[in-house]
């Protein structure tokens, strides 16, 4: 059994938590990230005729900010493809991939009006961006924030008792980074969703600092994949 220390926000720590003890491991749920709503949030779905969501907190978001569920929705992944049947949105397809692949999902659609996407205030990869760049008129509304926690006591008291740990962002990878930076836990294993979480972690570390850690990386960006690294 081995001791998972869960660093992404609630409530889907919670949720990888179920899963983690569900294959035997100690998970410990001790976010780095909170959510909070944007100030002076606005949802103008003007023309809009597909939302695209890059995480299940912009779902979330969006669901508190707005009472629109007919619109056809696409998503990066399962989980938030889930979070959004969960809202009640009934035509949701899931790209079952990154930013990039839902990107592909939406120019092979060839939406006749805007795509909007709800998220955070900063984003992981430029969906907008992509979009415009093939003729698809697309623009973003920033709902919500992540802040960074500090780490609490009783965590840092049992940190070089660890195992792994799980990272789900690149911000959660640059506060873990500092964190370590502080507090030195060579034998933890950095188990990270996806390439550009681990190259965050590297940079927040400094070289010198993170060749001192194994980290490795899922396969694909979904909590099935991230957790398969726990038997390695």
């Amino acid at each position: 059994m081995k001791s998972v220390w869960i660093t992404r926000t609630r409530p889907g720590a919670d949720a990888t938590a179920e899963r983690v003890r569900a294959l035997g491991h100690d998970a410990v749920t001790a976010p780095l990230l909170a959510v909070r709503a944007a100030l002076q949030a606005v949802v103008d779905l003007t023309d809009v005729t597909l939302l695209a969501f890059t995480s299940a907190n912009g779902v979330r978001a969006f669901a508190a900010d707005s009472d629109e569920r007919t619109l056809p929705v696409h998503t990066v992944g399962g989980s938030t493809a889930a979070a959004a049947r969960a809202a009640g949105f009934a035509d949701v397809r899931s790209a079952d991939g990154d930013v990039a692949a839902l990107a592909a999902l939406i120019i092979a659609r060839r939406p006749s009006g805007i795509v909007l996407h709800p998220g955070g205030v900063d984003q992981a990869g430029d969906l907008t961006g992509t979009l415009r760049s093939a003729n698809i008129d697309a623009r973003s509304a920033a709902l919500y924030e992540t802040v960074i926690c500090a780490a609490d006591d009783a965590l840092l008291a049992r940190l070089g008792s660890l195992d792994a740990v799980l990272l789900h962002s690149p911000k959660a990878a640059r506060a873990l980074a500092a964190q370590l930076g502080r507090t030195p836990s060579p034998g933890l294993h950095i188990l990270c969703l996806s390439p550009h979480i681990a190259v965050s972690f590297g940079e927040g570390l400094g070289l010198g600092q993170a060749g001192a850690h194994r980290v490795s990386v899922a396969a694909s960006p979904d909590d099935t994949a991230l957790l398969s690294l726990l038997q390695v």
